[in-house]
């Protein structure tokens, strides 16, 4: 399985895992909690922190956006959508903000505008979210910045998937399983699914979690996960339909510290007596045993 290099890192099988902290819109619209998220991240130790981009009108229909929804930002879906949208003067402070602490970012961007917008910025990679697996016209249009892709299957048949990796192709290719649903279920997580993307696709393959808890994130690095991208607050309890879902502060350092943990557990493949149980041997078992 061959590697994908994105920014300064080797990214696949016997790599260590990039941990990817998804900001995605739980900023709010708010820079400063962006940039609280960002500095969460950089001292958990993750690889790199992502947000979502949207041309609002062009991925929402006129009727959506007018459908009432009350927000913080006014009294209907639109007014949401919009408030929660960077503009350029926002995303330059981010991208500064990033340099400044050495923290890799790109987006999942929601239409062939905001890769436009984004790719001014030079991203390492970019995302495909599960949402837009099927829109082959973003698939391309992202693949022409000749960037590195990590593409989420969340939502989507295998044939779905085939089609999506026949359009974009295998080079420089990233798959993340995922379970679309927010918080998902443990029961619908099927992480097994990770090996049969791996040995259809042979590209990398990661885990996108979307669980309330970290056991099965770690899970996945033990089982092969090349990438794990988890969404991120600074407490839960806060409004946004993406929080319950995310992993708050403490929740952030474990998840890194575990998955640092079991890539060093995992160790050789190869029975073998390890030098340190040699003293431990001698003492405990029995003369000529």
């Amino acid at each position: 399985m061959a590697t994908v290099k994105i920014g300064n890192r080797d990214v696949g099988a016997g790599q260590p895992s990039y941990v990817i902290a998804e900001i995605g819109i739980n900023h709010n619209g708010d820079l400063d909690i962006a940039k609280k998220l960002i500095s969460l991240a950089h001292a958990a130790g993750c690889d790199a922190v992502k947000f979502q981009k949207r041309t609002v009108e062009v991925v929402y229909t006129a009727a959506e956006l007018a459908t009432p929804r009350e927000n913080p930002f006014g009294t209907t879906n639109g007014d949401l959508k919009r408030g929660l949208e960077f503009d350029k003067k926002a995303y330059d402070a981010i991208d500064a903000y990033c340099k400044d602490v050495k923290m890799p970012w790109f987006a999942s961007c929601w239409d062939e505008g905001s890769v436009d917008f984004i790719d001014q910025y030079n991203p390492p990679c970019y995302k495909i979210a599960s949402a837009s697996l099927t829109d082959d016209a973003l698939l391309k249009h992202t693949r022409a910045k000749g960037k590195p892709i990590i593409m989420s299957t969340g939502m989507s048949t295998m044939a779905q998937v085939e089609h999506a990796v026949e359009v974009l192709g295998k080079k420089d290719l990233i798959l993340l399983h995922t379970c679309s649903t927010y918080p998902s279920k443990y029961n619908e997580l099927n992480l097994r699914v990770m090996k049969t993307l791996a040995d259809k696709f042979g590209v990398p393959v990661g885990y996108s979690g979307h669980e309330s808890g970290l056991a099965p994130s770690v899970a996945a690095v033990a089982i092969g996960a090349c990438v794990i991208e988890r969404h991120i607050t600074i407490d839960r309890a806060m409004w946004g339909s993406d929080q319950a879902a995310s992993v708050g502060p403490s929740g952030l350092t474990q998840l890194v510290r575990d998955i640092r943990l079991v890539e060093t557990s995992m160790g050789s493949p190869e029975k073998q007596l390890i030098p340190t149980e040699v003293p431990i041997a001698k003492k405990l078992r029995r003369v000529g045993g």
